[in-house]
C-alpha cells in the first residue's frame, strides 16, 4: 500500500513538472528564464527517479530481511517445539525465573541446599523451581548432568523443563508442578503436614504407589543408557498426581553409573533412616543402596509411621527412647500379628486385606536385608509386587540400627557397651575398615 502511494505521488510530480516545462516554453520561448526553469525541472525529475529507485532497492533489502526474520522465527518456534517434544531441559534466563515465581514468593518447600518454589511460565505452565544453593558442582558438571537425566521419559519420573545457572550464583532446576505435594503428607499423621496438603491415602492407593515407585527405580536401574542411582529416596521425594500416581522427583542431580560399574565411592548424600549401611561406613555404592531405601518407605508406606523416631518414655533414664519399626514389624511378623502394624486409620473401613499386607512386608523385609547382595532388583521387586514371582519369607537380619540405637540408653563409660566398628564387622560384610564417626552421625537421629 505504502509502494502504490509512493509512485503516484512520483508520477503526479513528474507529470507537474513536464506541464511546467511546457507552459514555460509557451509563454517564456527559449530565453534565459525557460532554460533556468527547463534545468530545474530536469533535475527535480532526475530526483524522483533517483529516490524511486534508492526506495525500491531499500524495499528490496526490506524484504528480504523480513523473510529471513520470519523463517529464522519459525526455526525458533519449530525448534523449541521438537525440544519439549524430545524432553530437552530449555535454558533460562534468571529474569524468566523470577517473573515466574513472582520473585520467588511461592515457597513450596524447603531443604537442607535447596528451596523449591511454584512458578507460572510466560505460555502458562505451572512449575516448580528449585533454587540449588552452593557451588558444590562446576557448571559444564550441572549442564551435563541435568542433561543425561534430561533425556530420561518415564510416567512415574516429574519431567524436568529447563535450567538457569547464574554466575557465582544459586543454580536452578525448573520441574513440572505436582498439585497434590509428596508422599508423606498422605501416610503420615495430620501433625506432619501443616498447612500443605493431603490426607489419609486409601490401601489401595498405597499398594499402587508402591508399585509405581519400584517401576520408576527399576527403570533407573536398568533401562537407562547410564544406570542412573537415585541415592535420596524417601516420602519427601515421591510426589502424588492428581489421579493419586506416585511420580519420583528431586533425581535430576544423582549418581551416573556406567554399565560396567559394580559400585562407585561418593561423599554420604541422603536422609537419616533411609541410608543403606555400605554407604554408611563408606564401602561405597550401588543401586542395592536405592533398593534399600525403596524398603523403608515401603514400610513407611504400610505402617504410616516413620521408621526411626523418639518416643516418651516414663521409666527410661532420658524419658525418650529411640523406636524402630522394622524390628517391630519383623517381631509382629514372627508373632504372627502383621496386620497390628497396619496403618491404624486404614484399619477402620476393613479395606485392607491381609495377604497383600503380608506380600508388602515380606519385599519390604527383602530389601533393607543388610547384606545387599541378598537384596533383590528393583525389576525383581516390581513382579514380585505385581505378583508374578512368589515371595519366600525373608531371613531375619541383625538390624546393626537398633543397636546403634541402643547405645543412645547407656552410660558414655559403660565398658560393656559394644562399639559401633565391633558392630559393623559382625553385620556388614566388607573388608574395608569402616567410618564409626559417619555411622553414627548418620543413624542417630530420626530425620
Amino acid at each position: 500500500m505504502e509502494d502504490k502511494k509512493a509512485n503516484w505521488i512520483a508520477c503526479s510530480s513528474v507529470l507537474a513538472l513536464i506541464v511546467v516545462i511546457i507552459v514555460a516554453h509557451a509563454t517564456l520561448r527559449l530565453s534565459k528564464a525557460f532554460y533556468l526553469v527547463l534545468g530545474v525541472d530536469v533535475a527535480l525529475i532526475l530526483s524522483v527517479f533517483a529516490w524511486l529507485a534508492v526506495r525500491r532497492h531499500y524495499n528490496r533489502r526490506r524484504i528480504l530481511l523480513e523473510s529471513r526474520l520470519a523463517e529464522g522465527r519459525e526455526l525458533r518456534l519449530e525448534y523449541s517445539f521438537l525440544r519439549k517434544v524430545a524432553g530437552v531441559p530449555t535454558k533460562f534466563r534468571y529474569k524468566e525465573i523470577e517473573e515466574a515465581t513472582d520473585g520467588f514468593q511461592a515457597l513450596v518447600g524447603r531443604g537442607a541446599s535447596a528451596t523449591v518454589f511454584k512458578g507460572i511460565l510466560s505460555d502458562g505452565t505451572a512449575v516448580a523451581v528449585k533454587r540449588i544453593d552452593g557451588q558444590e558442582r562446576g557448571e559444564r558438571e550441572f549442564r551435563s548432568e541435568v542433561s543425561a537425566i534430561a533425556s530420561v521419559q518415564h510416567v512415574n519420573l516429574v519431567r524436568l523443563i529447563g535450567y538457569c545457572c547464574v554466575p557465582a550464583g544459586p543454580r536452578f532446576l525448573i520441574y513440572e508442578f505436582i498439585q497434590n505435594g509428596s508422599l508423606d503428607c498422605w501416610i503420615f499423621p495430620k501433625s506432619e503436614r501443616r498447612s500443605r496438603p493431603g490426607g489419609c491415602l486409601s490401601w489401595d492407593h498405597r499398594c499402587r504407589v508402591a508399585l509405581d515407585v519400584a517401576k520408576a527405580l527399576s527403570y533407573l536401574h536398568h533401562d537407562c543408557r547410564s544406570r542412573i542411582l537415585h541415592l535420596d529416596v524417601k516420602p519427601e521425594n515421591i510426589l502424588i498426581n492428581e489421579n493419586y500416581r506416585a511420580v519420583i522427583a528431586d533425581f535430576g542431580l544423582s549418581k551416573l553409573m556406567g554399565k560396567d560399574e559394580s559400585r562407585v565411592v561418593t561423599t554420604i548424600r541422603g536422609t537419616r533412616g533411609y541410608l543403606a549401611p555400605e554407604w554408611l561406613l563408606e564401602h561405597g555404592i550401588s543401586e542395592k543402596s536405592d533398593i534399600y531405601s525403596y524398603g523403608m518407605v515401603l514400610l513407611e508406606i504400610i505402617g504410616g509411621q516413620r521408621n526411626v523416631c523418639l518416643i516418651d518414655k516414663r521409666n527410661s533414664r532420658s524419658g525418650r527412647k529411640w523406636q524402630y519399626f522394622p524390628k517391630i514389624v519383623a517381631e509382629k511378623l514372627r508373632e504372627g500379628r502383621l496386620m497390628e502394624v497396619v496403618d491404624r486409620r486404614l484399619l477402620e473401613d476393613g479395606s485392607v486385606d491381609e495377604r497383600e499386607v503380608r506380600r508388602l512386608v515380606f519385599v519390604a523385609l527383602w530389601c533393607i536385608q543388610e547384606r545387599a547382595r541378598l537384596r533383590p532388583s528393583m525389576a525383581r521387586v516390581v513382579e514380585m509386587l505385581e505378583g508374578r514371582v512368589a515371595v519366600n519369607e525373608p531371613p531375619e537380619t541383625a538390624m546393626i540400627v537398633v543397636d546403634l540405637l541402643s547405645i543412645d540408653e547407656q552410660e558414655r563409660g559403660d565398658p560393656n557397651c559394644p562399639t559401633i566398628a565391633t558392630l559393623a564387622a559382625h553385620n556388614v560384610e566388607s573388608n574395608v575398615a569402616s567410618s564409626s564417626c559417619s555411622f553414627a552421625l548418620s543413624v542417630l537421629s530420626p530425620r
